[in-house]
């Protein structure tokens, strides 16, 4: 709660100090500053605030209520405010309704959050000024099949699922997509989850001679995995999902256990600057805090960039990679992330940290 109550100060104050000048660029931050997810919504605002508030820029803050029809009204806001740009967007809803608007208003959308390919497919097709700063929905299984081909080569590959929608849609996903390679695995299961022990899953894991298993589960059911494999003397290398970005509890996570997950990026060595500096400001890099700091760079390099070169700034955003506190970030000609955001991780006891062979 302290932390979350800094988050929100930090916000109200940023807004306040955004909407009190004209500097540089105006930048619309588009995120529920009411109901269940105001919380989130202050994660995206403080995060875009810090870094416009750096760079002189201006953020006009605009209520996402992530309702049906909610849409344009948002857009309505941001075109009277006259933004350039506008960042954030925590919910689809907000996207499907405003984006025809941004579009006739030349105002591109990153949103940090939304990652239906539906709905970048509808813009392409449309020609709306759409943009992801967030991973899209299918690029987790991609960055699963990536590493198991490449760091579980030649192993005897097992895949597991908890049988809940995710957990099953995922690992058939990673499935399908090794079976289409010519990688069959050795043992495919759906197990009970929520259990206290699993002890006949990983004896059954060893008759069939796995040694790699990747779990569309819960951390707290691979935890359980990792410790009775341990007291079976069982070799299991475990990886999960992004699932395993989750409390270390109520069993602590083996140390080794490995994910493919978005890393904290709080953790890595490259962003821990930029996270000090938030933590000074009082606030707790968390959450949507980096990603929205990464967007509102973005958005300010794009437009000042447009504006020099006599271009729109839509177009200016494609190809160009733009430097954030989270890296060098491009988008592609299909307004994706060129580079797929999930990471190779294992567990060190304390936090989850690039794998080895794997960048920060």
């Amino acid at each position: 709660m302290k932390t979350m109550r800094g988050i929100l100060l930090l916000a109200s104050l940023l807004l306040a100090a955004g909407s009190g000048h004209a500097a540089g660029v105006t930048i619309g931050v588009v995120a529920p500053q009411m109901g269940t997810y105001a919380p989130l919504g202050a994660q995206i605002t403080a995060g875009a605030g810090f870094e416009a508030e750096a760079s002189k820029n201006t953020t006009v803050p605009v209520d996402e209520p992530c309702t049906e029809n909610s849409g344009q009204a948002v857009a309505d806001a941001l075109i009277k405010a006259k933004v350039q740009i506008a960042i954030g967007f925590l919910c689809s809803e907000t996207l499907e309704g405003a984006l025809p608007k941004l579009k006739d208003a030349g105002i591109p959308a990153i949103t940090v959050a939304v990652r239906s390919h539906i709905l970048m497919e509808d813009a392409l097709k449309n020609g709306w000024p759409f943009f992801r700063l967030a991973p899209v929905d299918n690029a987790e299984a991609q960055k699963v099949v990536e590493i198991i081909i490449t760091a579980w080569a030649a192993k005897p590959i097992a895949l597991i699922d908890d049988g809940t929608i995710h957990g099953r849609e995922l690992v058939e996903a990673v499935r399908n997509a090794l079976e289409e390679r010519g990688l069959k695995p050795v043992f495919v299961d759906t197990y009970r989850p929520g259990q206290e022990q699993q002890i006949g899953l990983v004896r059954r894991l060893r008759k069939a001679g796995a040694s790699n298993v990747f779990i569309g589960g819960d951390r707290s059911d691979v935890a359980i995995l990792a410790r009775d494999a341990a007291a079976e003397k069982i070799p299991l290398v475990l990886m999960g999902g992004d699932a395993m970005r989750a409390a270390d509890q109520p069993l602590p996570l083996a140390i080794d256990v490995q994910a493919v997950s978005i890393p904290s990026y709080a953790t890595l060595p490259s962003v821990r600057p930029t996270a000090d500096a938030l933590r000074k400001k009082g606030t707790e890099p968390e959450g949507y805090v980096l990603r929205a700091d990464a967007a509102a760079a973005i958005a300010s390099q794009a437009v000042e960039t447009a504006i020099a070169e006599k271009k729109s700034v839509a177009d200016r955003l494609m190809g160009t990679t733009w430097q954030t506190a989270l890296g060098p970030i491009t988008f592609g000609s299909n307004h994706e992330l060129t580079v797929n955001p999930y990471r190779f991780l294992q567990w060190n006891g304390k936090d989850f940290q690039p794998a080895d062979g794997a960048s920060d």
